[in-house]
């Protein structure tokens, strides 16, 4: 799965530099094609010729070398790579990427990129158990970056523990099951089409003042992202949010509960699959004031209303489609997401822990349990928002074809 692969190996300054370039050799060995670039302390270590002929490319490290004049060499390479590789991970490079410090060929292409990054650290053990360190690889990890865990064993500095660059040919493995699961995702909704709702809506109570969430639609966006490049025909319904539309995707915006109500029943009839990720309004002012309302004496009430309950009434109206919903809650997770399950006649129910760390609004990062009309929980660890919606139509596709067989029979 790696034949013409593009990998950018970053190394940085470490005794595990000979790992590196075993992992070059290793690599090209399996189709990829690999460029290298290192830093000032790596070349102390192994002269980037080395890397040059086992990689059989040109070996970058001077930001300010530009060895095309028609190119921005860290721009190139930025975009170039399907992977970047950061082997060895010194606790200097982690640093700089958690802070966003850009100087030197490695920080500057990396925070350029928008390939899959992996961290494969090597360092002493105290300096890897060091808070500063923990904090900084916790950081990366919100921002989506994934790594290749060190082993344990005898070090350089004489200390055993954890801290040695992993074997290259495990990397290798990790790098290949890696480009095997993204090219089988890519035609995984080819032929479907997925109506998606996100964000929050605003119901207003005059002019100038309404009533929300705090959704920020993050998931929603990762959901469509996730179908959209899976091959999927995706319809993106959203509430008011800063974020930018996915590419490919047809877009709807929406700013109250009713007009999401009525835009989805819209896409509904033709839809596979439907996903309301929305965090939408379940009461609204009963009355809406053409004026801005004015202060007065004493204390204000509002008289509220229930909106209509959308995933309710698409589980009433579902013929061949496939309905999840989501479960935004503060306690007994599984138990609530189960009955809601049953109530709004779904098929499957993405439910989290909003007061857990890394699962609230706003946050990159999402940890769910992903209950199914067969009774199954999967508990997913703490992942990226855009990981986690590939999970969700993952568990779809498959929830779906257990139903066609089990109709077959």
């Amino acid at each position: 799965m790696m034949q013409g692969k593009k990998i950018l190996l970053c190394v940085s300054g470490g005794i595990a530099v000979y790992k590196a370039a075993a992992l070059t050799s290793k690599l090209v060995q399996n189709g990829a094609e690999v460029k290298v670039i290192m830093t000032e302390s790596a070349k102390k270590f192994v002269a980037p010729l080395t890397f040059q002929a086992l990689s059989r490319q040109d070996v970058y490290w001077d930001t300010f070398d530009e060895k095309d004049s028609e190119k921005i060499a860290h721009i190139d390479l930025a975009d170039w790579a399907d992977l970047v590789l950061v082997a060895p991970a010194t606790a200097n490079i982690i640093g700089k990427l958690a802070n966003g410090i850009a100087d030197d060929m490695i920080s500057t292409t990396i925070l350029a990129t928008t390939a899959d990054v992996w961290i494969a650290p090597a360092m002493n053990v105290h300096m890897y158990d060091h808070p500063a360190v923990k904090r900084n690889l916790d950081t990366l990890y919100e921002y989506g970056y994934r790594f290749v865990e060190p082993s344990e064993g005898y070090l350089a500095c004489g200390y055993v523990g954890k801290g040695r660059l992993e074997e290259p040919e495990k990397i290798v493995d990790l790098i290949d099951r890696h480009f095997s699961e993204d090219d089988q995702y890519k035609h995984l909704l080819k032929g479907k089409k997925v109506v998606i709702t996100a964000g929050p809506t605003r119901e207003m109570v005059d002019p100038v003042r309404y009533f929300s969430n705090r959704s920020t639609g993050k998931m929603g966006y990762a959901l469509a992202e996730a179908a959209a490049s899976s091959g999927a025909d995706v319809v993106l319904i959203s509430g008011p949010s800063g974020l930018q539309v996915p590419k490919g995707v047809e877009f709807v915006s929406v700013t109250s509960a009713e007009d999401m109500y009525q835009a989805v029943l819209e896409a509904f009839p033709t839809a596979d699959i439907v996903v309301k990720s929305a965090a939408v309004a379940d009461y609204r002012p009963k009355e809406t004031l053409g004026e801005k309302l004015k202060k007065k004496e004493g204390n204000l009430v509002i008289e509220f209303e229930r909106t209509k309950d959308i995933l309710m009434s698409l589980g009433e109206r579902k013929k061949h489609q496939f309905l999840i919903g989501f479960a935004a809650e503060t306690q007994d997770v599984e138990k609530y997401a189960k009955a809601k399950l049953e109530k709004k006649r779904a098929d499957m129910i993405v439910a989290n822990n909003v007061k857990e760390t890394g699962s609230g609004f706003g946050t990159d990062t999402n940890k769910v349990s992903i209950v199914t009309g067969d009774g199954n929980v999967r508990n997913l660890p703490l992942m990226t928002k855009g990981e986690v919606a590939r999970e969700i139509f993952k568990e779809a596709m498959n929830q779906m074809k257990k139903g066609a067989e089990h109709e077959r029979s």
